[in-house]
């Protein structure tokens, strides 16, 4: 298996990253949207996910045949897992289970199920028993070293979403050991960048010399999009808009996956340019929940009559994951925020989102709805356990937000 050039942050963020997460209230009162019907026939409402390719679904059929073909089921669950992350459906997390079904409840499953179970558990936000098979994968001197190398580089991403950033340095730096150097100059830098990631999000390494390291990795590796979409939220957390807006829309660009442009959205939408943002979810062949929900703050920013239709997409969305057991509480604080102008709501399902995820764009959430619902207090509480000084490592956190112009909320750290 080859070693992925970074932490697969997508798998955590989307969500749509990018993992995990918890309890789940329902989506009420203001949210319910009336129906919307399409001005003609050609107006899209909604772009459904393209479907499997032909080799693709020949595989799914013959392992359907002989679900013990171990190659075959990695090979199947690979696929699907792919789909999901380049595709943002998390429907395709439940076919590559499905692929795995034969080993999936074993303990000692063979090494490459357990990676591939671990990377299913935590794209669901099931992470303990995540890290319990990424755990015995690292720690296991037989597993291959592309196993080990890959199983570490989850286990930091699963650690980094839950805030667990003494322990995710910890896991980053394991994976600068001598043993694992035949692993390559990839994962090398891998490692590197993520520790110097997470050193800044301690408050252990100032953003602006974490600017400067990253900045000489990406001249090793100009076309590594992760390594661009990690420069892109140092320059948003440092308030560099110059140089986040050229990054967003370089790790956005032609292939980029649904996080990197819901990212890009977030940052138009916070400067208020709507209909960028708009412009910005509204490419490629598939609506990504967290795309979806990009789109229905835009549209409702706008006043677009579209806005009603998408929000009841996007909330049947949530209700099915719901259904599923895999709340998305990240999106519905947003959407009880942006669009159903319900701040006590969000800052209930803020804090709840925040109990199991912890990476910045969860703080700076918590962190508006806090404000919005008079909560400030405690909410500057619950930061500074994630981080010594949270105004250090974002500016979107210095002070409280305000109401902008246009229905919106500026974040905290914003030019007006």
């Amino acid at each position: 298996m080859p070693i992925a050039s970074a932490p697969p942050h997508t798998a955590s963020r989307l969500r749509a990253p990018r993992l995990a997460l918890i309890l789940l209230l329902a989506l009420a009162g203001p949210l319910q949207a009336a129906s919307f019907t399409p001005a003609s026939d050609e107006e899209v409402v909604e772009r459904l996910p393209a479907r499997p390719g032909l080799a693709e679904r020949r595989a799914r059929a013959e392992l359907q045949r002989d679900p013990s073909r171990l190659p075959l089921a990695l090979s199947v669950a690979r696929e699907a897992i792919d789909r999901a992350r380049r595709e943002g459906d998390p429907r395709e997390y439940g076919a590559a289970q499905a692929a795995l079904a034969p080993w999936w409840a074993q303990r000692e499953a063979p090494a490459p199920v357990r990676l591939l179970r671990a990377t299913i558990l935590q794209a669901r936000h099931e992470f303990a028993p995540a890290l319990l098979d990424l755990q015995a994968l690292v720690g296991d001197a037989s597993v291959p070293l592309a196993l080990r190398a890959q199983a570490g580089l989850t286990q930091v991403a699963v650690l980094q979403v839950q805030g667990r950033l003494a322990e995710a340095a910890r896991a980053c730096r394991a994976l600068q050991a001598p043993e694992l150097a035949a692993a390559g100059a990839g994962l090398a830098r891998a490692a590197e960048v993520c520790a110097v990631e997470i050193d800044s999000l301690r408050g252990d390494l100032d953003p602006r010399q974490a600017d400067l390291r990253l900045d000489a990795l990406a001249r090793q590796a100009p076309d590594d999009r992760w390594l661009v979409l990690v420069r892109a939220e140092l320059a948003v957390r440092l308030g560099d808009d110059t140089e986040a807006e050229r990054l967003l829309a370089q790790a956005a660009g032609q292939g980029g996956d649904p996080y990197a442009q819901a990212a890009r959205a977030d940052w138009l939408l916070d400067r208020g340019r709507a209909a960028e943002a708009l412009a910005a979810v509204s490419v490629g062949p598939v609506e990504a929940d967290a795309l979806q929900l990009r789109r229905a703050i835009a549209l409702h920013r706008l006043g677009d009559a579209r806005a009603a239709a998408v929000l009841s997409g996007m909330t049947a969305r949530l209700d099915a994951a719901r259904r599923r057991g895999e709340p998305h509480l990240r999106e519905e604080a947003r959407l009880a925020l942006d669009v159903g102008v319900d701040p006590a709501r969000a800052w209930t399902l803020a804090q709840a989102n925040w109990a199991e995820q912890r990476e910045p764009a969860d703080a700076v959430l918590l962190w508006r709805s806090a404000a919005r619902a008079g909560q400030t207090a405690q909410a500057v509480r619950l930061l500074q356990a994630w981080t010594r000084d949270p105004a250090r490592v974002d500016v979107r956190l210095r002070a409280a937000p305000t109401d902008a112009a246009a229905g919106g909320v500026r974040r905290p750290g914003e030019r007006t």
